[in-house]
């Protein structure tokens, strides 16, 4: 560091030279980067604003250092890019000194270099978006004749061809309306819509942006706009209207019936939300069941004709519009995973319009809303009859029992009969699955599904609880009868033995039973708990035994 501040860079040359030239002074005068180098292009000083450009040179990125020392008195431009982004331009030339050094000198010419670049593009820029911002420009004299049309003409016509004509002579007057419209604008307009006759006679929507052209004496003599055509768009916008308005109707029905809880009322509200969307006088909606390949009617709404001919006719399409009597009939077929299960009619009198295209479209929607829905069905029927029987056993399941025990509990409180449930949990289960397998342990529940069976009556409800846990309610049974059942299951529990998992861990059953004697003021949440609990005491003590749980309120256990 020199007693200026600024940094120098290298000492003595190879050979003993010395490692300057000039003095800093001399170096630290120059208003821009300025770097002593020796032959080889070694930096030897430098003043302070050239430190980038000794980085650059040390890390060999001036790759043009070697023709500017070669050439000295020509300028070469570089880049240098800089650690925090963004580059340095620099205009670098090399001057010998008199002792074979050489004075390497740097004006930033970043600055100039960008607003050029910047200059350019911006005017590539403007022409551009003139470009593409209209489909053509325009100018018209004081006369009001067309002077200037861009170069690529518009409305079909050669620019040459519109240049002296008027505007009116291709403007499509409206009722009410006269005179050069935009194109003999006054004041300055913005996207004014006109209507003009093209060179094939068709017609087109274009907006119009002018501006006045005036003296200086403020007189008018003109206008210059540009114009845009959105015939397109305009057509666009139209079936996009057409678009929100089938998809708002198609909304109202799928959340109508998608609020619909219960299943079986969906195709019912499916049905009248459909006809009150689409108008139609009346909507039939049919399912396809599982194992059949029929038409069944599954809701209607509205009035409706004979559909036999309508459903026929879906043996060759899947659509079908066309009269049937004094009705006319808009359907389609609904599938699932390409699959036809069901299909949405339509119905209107012949006194009314005829389908059109968007109705057309909506009820096509509708019907993917109605396969949908229809398999949903499926799927709930279906689920609703496994919902209440175990896969395995094909006894009442957790869910099942409860349902049923609740509902005979209530009645028999009502008519004062007593009843019992008992809590089966198998004894060593585990180790059945370890020893022998899960297979082995789905035939042992089998067999303790046979040995509940075995030991109860009809109108009995034995369950699978989950696992290896069993259920049963003797309805109206006393404590006698549910005792001696108790004991019968136990002595018939031996014949499970062949499939325990070890002598020392036999397969067998724990027992508790709650008695409700028709009278007492209990609740069935305390009766399950109370043969519950009775079960786990029976488990705690030793297993492969039963008890009877205490009535409700007392204390101590029954032998």
């Amino acid at each position: 560091m020199n007693s200026t501040g600024d940094k120098q860079w290298g000492g003595a040359a190879s050979g003993g030279r010395p490692t300057a030239a000039l003095d800093m002074g001399g170096l630290n005068a120059f208003p821009g980067p300025a770097l002593l180098l020796d032959r080889d292009g070694v930096v030897l000083a430098g003043n302070g604003r050239a430190e980038p450009l000794a980085v650059a040179l040390a890390q060999g990125r001036i790759a043009g250092l070697e023709e500017v020392l070669a050439a000295p008195g020509t300028t070469r431009v570089e880049g240098i890019p800089l650690a925090g982004g963004g580059t340095l331009i620099l205009d670098l030339v090399a001057i010998p000194t008199a002792t074979g050094t050489f004075l390497l000198l740097a004006r930033d010419v970043t600055l100039e270099r960008n607003l050029r670049a910047a200059l350019v593009e911006s005017r590539q820029r403007y022409k551009d978006l003139v470009e593409i911002s209209s489909d053509f420009a325009w100018e018209v004299g004081h006369d009001g004749r067309f002077v200037f049309v861009s170069p690529k003409g518009a409305l079909g016509f050669a620019a040459e061809d519109l240049v002296g004509r008027m505007p009116e002579d291709y403007i499509i007057q409206g009722e009410g309306q006269n005179g050069p419209g935009p194109f003999g604008a006054l004041l300055e307009v913005e996207d004014i819509e006109v209507w003009m006759r093209q060179s094939d006679g068709s017609q087109v929507c274009l907006l119009a942006s002018a501006t006045p052209v005036r003296n200086e004496r403020a007189e008018w003599r003109g206008a210059r706009g540009v114009c845009r055509d959105v015939t397109q768009e305009m057509l666009r916008d139209a079936a996009l209207s057409r678009a929100n308005s089938r998809e708002r109707l198609l909304s109202y029905i799928v959340r109508t019936i998608r609020d619909e809880v219960d299943p079986a009322d969906m195709l019912k509200t499916a049905a009248e939300a459909t006809a009150r969307a689409l108008g139609a006088s009346g909507c039939q909606i049919f399912r396809i069941l599982p194992d059949d390949s029929d038409f069944h009617l599954a809701a209607q709404s509205g009035e409706a004709g004979d559909h036999s001919s309508i459903l026929d006719s879906f043996l060759n399409s899947d659509h079908f519009d066309s009269d049937v009597g004094s009705w006319r009939v808009l359907s389609t077929v609904c599938r699932y995973r390409q699959s036809i299960n069901g299909a949405v009619v339509l119905w209107r009198t012949d006194a009314r319009a005829a389908w059109s295209d968007d109705e057309r479209l909506l009820i096509d929607d509708v019907a993917i809303q109605v396969g949908l829905a229809n398999e949903q069905i499926t799927n709930h029927e279906g689920m609703l009859k496994l919902s209440r029987t175990d896969g395995l056993t094909g006894l009442f399941n957790r869910r099942a029992f409860f349902e049923e025990i609740t509902r005979r509990f209530h009645r028999l409180k009502h008519e004062g009969k007593p009843a019992a449930l008992i809590y089966v949990d198998l004894d060593n289960f585990k180790a059945v699955n370890d020893i022998h397998g899960h297979q082995t342990g789905d035939q042992a529940l089998l067999a303790v599904r046979d040995l509940l069976l075995q030991h109860t009556r009809p109108v009995d409800l034995v369950a699978r609880l989950g696992g290896d846990e069993f259920a049963i309610w003797l309805e109206a049974a006393e404590e006698r009868i549910a005792v001696q059942r108790c004991r019968d299951m136990l002595a018939a529990a031996h014949e499970l033995g062949h499939f325990s998992g070890s002598p020392e861990k036999p397969l067998g059953l724990s027992l508790g039973v709650a008695v409700h004697g028709g009278q007492d003021q209990e609740s069935i949440e305390e009766l399950i708990a109370r043969a519950d609990k009775a079960m786990y005491e029976v488990k705690r003590d030793g297993k492969g035994d039963w008890r009877l749980a205490p009535p409700l309120g007392a204390e101590g256990d029954a032998p």
